[in-house]
């Protein structure tokens, strides 16, 4: 695999940090701080407490490197390492195999960095030292972060350790949890298969040598039906009987006998151990699995485990290959359908998990070649299968006569299959299953039994359901049952100890099918979370009850549900030819809005078509649960809910019957009324395979009639209501023959050559490629290809010696051998390099052929002026976007602020001028950023009218034009009149009828009757007359028509500046026909729909859309025959797999082949991933994997970017570490901005330690809702200081990392800043995740957390942290916790260079100072929030001293000079002693509003665009008169200064998790 920097050393999938669910208050009294040995330690400690524990004692005396340096520490003791394992990391009872908390103190302390691996040897560990290194790696597995990077300062060592787990069990029996243990570790590796050192090692395990354990039979089979693999199998032999010297024994190897040791010592445990013997014994041999009372979890867990490792093994090809006919030969799935634990109700996951590894086990794929079997083949397989069978039958087995004769249609269901094999005796169905079919080994003990054999049987021979058929038949719409069951829709208090059943997206899929399947069930499952959450908050507030009359019935409202006044199943059609389910059920829901106000009636009236309600059944009990009832009943129980079924909206209705919110075009504008009376009925469309399901359970099981209870109607938020519209287009997909480019499919799926898709293994490249204004002159394109040895000529081949842009250039072959792409990309260090051939540098410098041009005189008037691009691309920027114009796969790392966006647009502007008949795709994930990328196109020479921006943030656009479909139509429609208009002055100015303009069509006529023939007559004249002056000034046909040029067109003193003067007039005359051409179907085509389809399928070159409007309507796409040949995406590190797959498909094949010719992907994999809610599908199943992610895991090459234009020099070495080689752009090395010092801070950047504030650190009001209320005191004061300075509030913005934080510091804002005019609000308080892709010159931090660093401990989010300033960041945090960090070291190393007590230059009294950032001036180090707030008070005083000196001297006419400098100095040394008298409380605030504040100001930041530096800022003199004297007393009486409160708590209704911040 091509070896690509950032896939060994950083490890980009390890993401999602582990939240732990906490204890009550009285339970952390209970247990002394001094732990036991073994003891738990409560998710509650403080980190006093953590500090005071025997553990992190040990750790401070042997590892950890905190703390005093000069202190020496132990050398290593193998025998502490033995007494930490048995006394707090072995488990010796109960169901978890680890104790948690005993694991994340030794992690966070560094147990495995700092002790267990520096001293680890491969051949003297002890069994002790690797079973606790393997507790650990699993920790760091659990929490979501890198894993084996520890291990890469020792890599032959690394393969030693893993070599040593491997044979761990030899000789030796582990507990039932370090079983567990063990295979969790197994697991996590087989996870890894993209790092190199795992890989290597483990897929011995699943290699053709593992075949060795097959039984004869089984061995002989798979064979028979891979031929290939005999001659495999015979070379393999001779090669090792030369190894072994002819004594090679097989079940002597590992490769050979790891696996089958694992599957048989599951199978005992699963047998004998997970009840005890006693239970299993009844009296007449069977097992009644109701009556099993005593369950040991502990064994469930290992069970539930091994079925999740062996789903992973058999969905993966690598591991599928060889190791599923072993899963086949022991019959895992038969054994453990029939076991006691599958049919238990505490089995209830491990027979979900059975059912999935059963669905992989019989995977419609080709193992050895990898291809997907159609449905038609895998019939055929089937029915080949079965007639052998028959065949065999007929011949061996007389008791089975029957059945060799039946039909196959009559055998081939299982019951059927059954009751025919029910013929045989036990021994004859013996010897039928071991020797003639060969299934199972007679040698297996299992094959004594009846019920086993027969199970075999039929699960090899009866007709699966086919995938298909399978999904078809799945409801879209989630039910009750499916929406509580925790094993797939899990609770947000996941902590990644157990395994669920679900799929996992990792690097690789077995076919499209299987990728489409897993996205399909993950994304139908994180929606079905998200409605039980909305389900669960709006039906409390109906306060639900039984009346006298025994009916439910209503006291309260809720804003989104409402009681159902009638429901009746309207219309029930007849299946569609070949499916059993109804093809549509039509039902009408009446509700009255009676009870809302006027807001929230709106909200209902605007239901329209498409939208997707819920229909509610609820019961509640008759008489209220009690306390403990309560504590034990499930949420559906606490509700009442009985039944939940989806519906989509076909029509909505008012009292009279009047249809509402139509866009068919049924009801005209003019037409429309508003809604009457306050009944609204609703026509509905029910899910069909739903109906079905619940009509055949009615028929045949006595259920209850769902659809007779219904009586709450539900609607969700629009924006988070679009899951049906996607899940349809999976589905659809799924059941096309969807073709992905052949370029492509194998590196989609994760096989093959990762660099087979790079541009310079693509056939049809662009061979010369004209740049336009790529390059702003000569000396940038040399910069660019420094390489080369560049030459210039002119077209006709001559030497160029002053070159001027434009130019064109013939790119040379050799370009193939750079990495990633180009020169200019190759880094200083080679690590950074991918693994092919580099261009010698010591060699001989190629040469490189760039051709200069002088571009046609594009017309005499000022809009005729193409418009050109001022950015000086760098190297590397320049390499991307020769990458993304030539077919193929361009990926494009950008670092914060290395022109992304600007790199995008370049592509697509050199795009469009080389290839003008191709369209492109435009895809980003928020509309925000496609604004952004929308704006910087239309600053190009692209024409508007091929621009076409779809979805519903368009009205967001900064600029006049209006892009969306009926703005074009509309400009379209203008434009074809001007244009005639301009034709008929066309004809005035030669002497014609004007009647010429009155059509596209009569103006085409006109143009090549008289306008073009005039033109060919005039150029015909010309060539005879070159040698006159002024020949083309006097007989230029169209004269009169340009005689409103704002400059004459010729000068008569040269023919041919005359002549292409004459030619740029011609060019005007003919892109004006050629608009009106375009415009003709405008013309032609009467309703608004069809030009706007017509403008979206054929005129428009470039669309832009969000990937959720893509996915939403990609079938109304299909249907119009939209076409595209190149897609561009941008933030695709920040989109869904499945989001950034639909867009490759939005248009039909053509013959059988995909048209997309090129795929760009930009984005950034070190920032944050996309937003998945439920944190099981984060951490279990890897959902929020972007597909940009999993291409970089993959090894596929890639071009980063590596200059950015942000933030000071300074500022990004705290995160351009995690990048190859993050350099800086001239623009921030030389900036003056950037150069001077942050007036009144001593640094640009700082991390302040805020201790404990009134007793507290973090708090948690409701669980996963984190506050620190020093911490938000401290950025409150430090935000109103630098406002007392002058700095302006929108260069400021205040980050948290949580939701809690977020609100509690808008609430402090609100009452400290917002009421003082002079203060207001920052310019944003949000958290770390939202302000993603923003920026600002000022950003104050608060990291919250004081007992877990938390999900900080993800790397991604701590480079958005700190790479959003510019200027200055201060980051308030406690020291001690997040330095002892190992992943976030390199970013605390290098903060805690500096004090960690807030340096402030007490001399400076302004925003503005002309002192270098690198001298930090005389330094006051801020002791704490008390002093912080008295500084506050004694600058608003020093400043309203100056305020009244200023005033005075202004009011005898005279300037108003500034203090005088002792002057100044004296304030700020009383500045600097007045800080005793200061002993205040911090509050929150006592407004309680969980919202986003009111007086919250947006201001955009005016520098916020990437690569560009912002204006001096100048000092900032807000403060008026009036307000200075008004609020003077209230500042003296604390008004910014912290006063004491009551309580601590913020109402948190609608807020979402902060475990979920995204």
């Amino acid at each position: 695999m091509t070896k690509v920097y950032g896939t060994g050393i950083y490890d980009f999938r390890r993401h999602r940090v582990a939240e732990y669910p906490l204890e009550s208050s009285h339970q952390l009294a209970e247990k002394p701080v001094e732990s036991k040995p073994g003891a738990s330690l409560p998710s509650t400690i403080t980190l006093s407490e953590i500090q005071r524990d025997r553990l992190t004692k040990i750790a401070e005396a042997n590892w950890l490197r905190t703390g005093d340096p000069t202190k020496a520490k132990n050398s290593f003791d193998p025998e502490l390492v033995k007494k930490i394992y048995e006394t707090e990391l072995l488990v010796k009872e109960g169901q978890k195999p680890v104790p948690l908390q005993r694991v994340m103190i030794l992690e966070v302390s560094q147990y495995l960095e700092n002790y267990l691996w520096p001293n680890f040897d491969p051949e003297t560990a002890t069994f002790e030292h690797i079973m606790s290194m393997i507790l650990m790696v699993n920790e760091k597995f659990r929490e979501n972060v890198a894993a084996w990077t520890c291990f890469y300062d020792r890599k032959y060592i690394f393969q030693g350790f893993l070599e040593r787990v491997l044979r761990l069990k030899e000789g030796r029996e582990l507990s039932i949890a370090e079983k567990t243990n063990y295979l969790v570790f197994m697991i996590n590796t087989f996870q890894s298969l993209e790092d190199e050192v795992v890989s290597k090692t483990v897929l011995r395990l699943a290699s053709l040598k593992s075949w060795y354990s097959l039984s004869y039979g089984r061995f002989q089979m798979e064979l028979c039906l891979n031929p290939s693999l005999i001659k495999k199998w015979k070379r393999m032999i001779r090669k090792e009987s030369v190894k072994g010297g002819g004594n090679f024994d097989p079940s002597s190897t590992l490769e050979v006998m790891f696996l089958r040791n694992l599957i048989e010592e599951f199978l005992e445990i699963l047998d004998s151990q997970v009840f005890p013997q006693e239970q299993l014994t009844g009296e007449d041999g069977a097992v009644d699995t109701m009556n099993l009372e005593v369950v040991d979890d502990a064994c469930v867990l290992y069970c539930e485990r091994f079925m999740e490792f062996l789903i992973d093994l058999l969905s993966q090809l690598p591991t599928r290959r060889y190791l599923r006919p072993l899963v086949a030969d022991v019959a895992v799935v038969a054994k453990c359908h029939l076991s006691a634990l599958y049919r238990h109700e505490k089995g209830k996951l491990f027979a979900q998990l059975v059912d999935l590894l059963q669905f992989y086990e019989g995977f419609e794929i080709n193992d050895h070649t990898g291809i997907q079997l159609t449905d038609h083949e895998v019939l055929e397989s089937h029915y080949s299968r079965l007639k052998s069978f028959q065949l065999l039958a007929f011949k061996k087995v007389d008791k089975l006569q029957e059945l060799a004769l039946s039909n196959i249609g009559s055998i081939h269901k299982r019951v059927d299959l059954s009751k025919k094999l029910s013929a045989l005796s036990p021994e004859e169905l013996r010897d039928l299953v071991c020797c003639k079919l060969k299934l199972v080994s007679k040698d297996d003990p299992w094959s004594v039994r009846v019920d086993f054999l027969i199970e075999v049987m039929v699960s090899f021979f009866e007709k699966q359901q086919s995938q298909k058929e399978a999904i078809n038949s799945l409801p879209l719409y989630p039910n009750e049952l499916i929406m509580w069951d925790e094993s797939v829709v899990p609770s947000i208090n996941y902590s990644g100890e157990g395994c669920l059943a679900l799929p996992k997206l990792n690097l690789q899929f077995l076919t499209l099918h299987d990728y489409l399947l897993r996205n399909f069930n993950l994304f139908r499952l994180e929606s079905t979370y998200e409605i039980r959450e909305d389900i669960q908050e709006a039906v409390p507030h109906l306060l639900a009850y039984i009346n006298n009359e025994g009916d439910t019935a209503f006291r309260g409202w809720s804003r989104m549900a409402v009681p159902i006044k009638e429901f009746k199943i309207t219309e029930v059609k007849q299946p569609n030819i070949g499916e059993v389910k109804p093809s549509s059920v039509t039902a009408e829901v009446t509700f009255s809005i009676s009870s809302y106000r006027a807001q929230i009636r709106s909200e209902w009236n605007a239901l329209k078509e498409h939208d997707v309600l819920f229909l509610l059944s609820i019961r509640p009990s008759f008489e209220p649960l009690s306390a403990e009832e309560e504590a034990k009943a499930s949420v559906p129980q606490r509700l009442g809910l009985q039944f939940v079924r989806g519906c989509e909206i076909m029509e909505i209705r008012d009292e009279e019957g009047t249809l509402m919110n139509d866009f068919t075009g049924r009801i005209k504008r003019d037409e429309w009324k508003p809604p009457k009376g306050e009944l609204r009925t609703v026509t509905v469309a029910l899910d069909t395979a739903q109906y079905f399901m619940d009509v055949n359970n009615i028929a045949e099981k006595g259920a209850d009639d769902v659809y007779g209870t219904f009586n709450v109607l539900m609607r969700r938020k629009p924006k988070e209501n679009n899951f049906k519209a996607i899940l349809e287009s999976i589905r659809d997909l799924m059941n096309e023959y969807c073709i992905v480019p052949k370029w492509l499919e194998n590196i989609f799926l994760g096989y093959g050559d990762p660099s087979a898709a790079q541009w310079t293994n693509m056939p049809d490249l662009l061979e010369t490629v004209d740049f336009k204004d790529t390059f702003l002159d000569a000396d940038h394109l040399k910069e660019s290809f420094a390489d080369y040895e560049v030459s210039f000529v002119n077209p006709d081949s001559t030497e160029n010696l002053h070159p001027k842009p434009p130019f064109r250039i013939r790119l040379p072959r050799t370009l193939k051998g750079n990495s990633g792409a180009l020169p200019g990309n190759i880094m200083s260090n080679t690590n950074a390099t991918n693994d092919v051939d580099m261009v010698d540098a010591s060699s001989q410098r190629e040469k490189l052929i760039i051709e200069t041009y002088t571009p046609p005189d594009p017309g005499p008037y000022p809009q005729d002026q193409p418009k050109h691009n001022s950015v000086r691309f760098t190297p590397t920027q320049i390499g991307a976007i020769i990458s993304g114009i030539q077919p193929g796969l361009t990926m494009v790392v950008g670092p914060p602020g290395t022109g992304k966006t600007d790199t995008a647009v370049q592509i697509l502007n050199v795009l469009y001028h080389n290839c003008p008949s191709q369209r492109t795709l435009i895809i980003t994930h928020s509309n925000q950023a496609l604004n952004d990328l929308f704006e910087k196109i239309m600053q190009r020479d692209v024409p508007a009218r091929y621009l076409l921006r779809l979805g519903q943030g368009e009205q967001e656009l900064a600029t006049d034009l209006d892009f969306s479909r009926q703005g074009r139509v509309n400009a379209m429609l203008v434009r074809r009149l001007e244009l005639l208009s301009e034709v008929e002055r066309l004809a005035r100015s030669l002497q014609l009828p004007e009647d010429v303009g009155y059509t596209c069509e009569t103006a085409g006529y006109f143009w090549l009757l008289h306008v073009y023939s005039r033109w060919e007559q005039f150029l015909a004249a010309c060539a005879e007359n070159k040698d006159k002056p002024t020949y083309v000034q006097d007989r230029f046909p169209f004269k009169e028509f340009f005689c409103d040029t704002p400059h004459p067109i010729f000068t008569g003193e040269s023919f041919e500046k005359d002549l292409r003067a004459a030619k740029g007039c011609f060019r005007h005359l003919k892109i004006m026909f050629q608009e009106l051409e375009e415009c003709r179907a405008f013309e032609l085509l009467k309703s608004t729909a069809d030009r706007a389809n017509y403008l979206m399928t054929k005129q428009a070159k470039i669309v832009a859309m969000t990937c959720t409007h893509a996915a939403l309507k990609r079938k109304d796409f299909l249907q119009l025959g939209f076409k595209y040949d190149n897609l561009l995406m941008e933030e695709s590190a920040q989109i869904l797999e499945i989001e950034t797959f639909i867009p490759m498909l939005l248009q039909r094949q053509e013959d059988g082949h995909a048209r997309l010719k090129r795929c760009i992907l930009i984005g950034d994999h070190h920032q944050l991933p996309p937003v998945v809610k439920n944190m099981a599908f984060q951490k279990y199943s890897h959902m929020d994997q972007s597909l940009f992610t999993r291409f970089v895991r993959l090894g596929i090459p890639y071009i980063e970017l590596n200059a950015q234009g942000r933030a000071r020099p300074s500022i990004a070495k705290l995160y351009n570490w995690r990048y190859r080689d993050l350099g800086d752009l001239r623009s921030v090395k030389e900036g003056a901005i950037f150069h001077r010092a942050n007036a009144g801070f001593s640094y640009d950047y700082q991390l302040v330690d805020v201790p404990d504030y009134l007793g507290k650190g973090e708090t948690t009001p409701s669980p996963w809702f984190y506050q620190n209320e020093g911490e938000a005191e401290y950025v409150v004061s430090v935000y109103i200081y630098m406002r007392l300075l002058g700095y302006p509030a929108n260069k400021i913005s205040i980050l948290t990392t949580y939701n809690g934080q977020k609100l509690l510091i808008r609430d402090v804002v609100n009452r400290r800043c917002v009421p003082y005019d002079f203060i207001g609000p920052p310019s944003k308080i949000t958290t770390v995740d939202k302000f993603q892709g923003q920026q600002n010159d000022f950003i104050l931090l608060s990291l919250v957390r004081t007992r877990f660093v938390g999900h900080l401990r993800d790397v991604r989010r701590l480079v958005v942290a700190m790479s959003r300033a510019r200027l200055g960041l201060y980051v308030f945090c406690r020291r001690f916790l997040f330095e002892q960090c190992y992943e976030l070291q390199p970013t605390f190393q290098q903060l805690l260079k500096r004090p960690d007590h807030l340096a402030l230059n007490l001399s400076e009294i302004t925003s503005y100072t002309e002192r270098p950032v690198e001298d930090t001036g005389p330094i006051h180090l801020v002791s704490g929030i008390e002093e912080m707030s008295c500084i506050i008070e004694e600058l608003y005083q020093a400043r309203m001293l100056r305020h009244q000196f200023e005033q005075n001297t202004s009011h005898f006419g005279h300037s108003a000079p500034c203090l005088n400098t002792d002057e100044v100095k004296h304030e700020r040394q009383n500045l600097a002693v007045q800080h005793d008298a200061v002993g205040t409380d911090i509050p929150v605030s006592s407004n309680d509003q969980a919202g986003d504040t009111p007086h919250e100001t947006n201001v955009e930041d005016i520098s916020m665009v990437d690569s560009h530096v912002a204006e001096d800022i100048p000092p900032e003199s807000s403060m008026e008169d009036a307000s200075m004297v008004d609020i003077g007393a209230s500042i003296s009486n604390g008004g910014l200064i912290p006063e004491s409160s009551s309580n601590g708590e913020t109402d948190v209704k609608d807020t979402t998790n902060d475990a979920n911040e995204s």
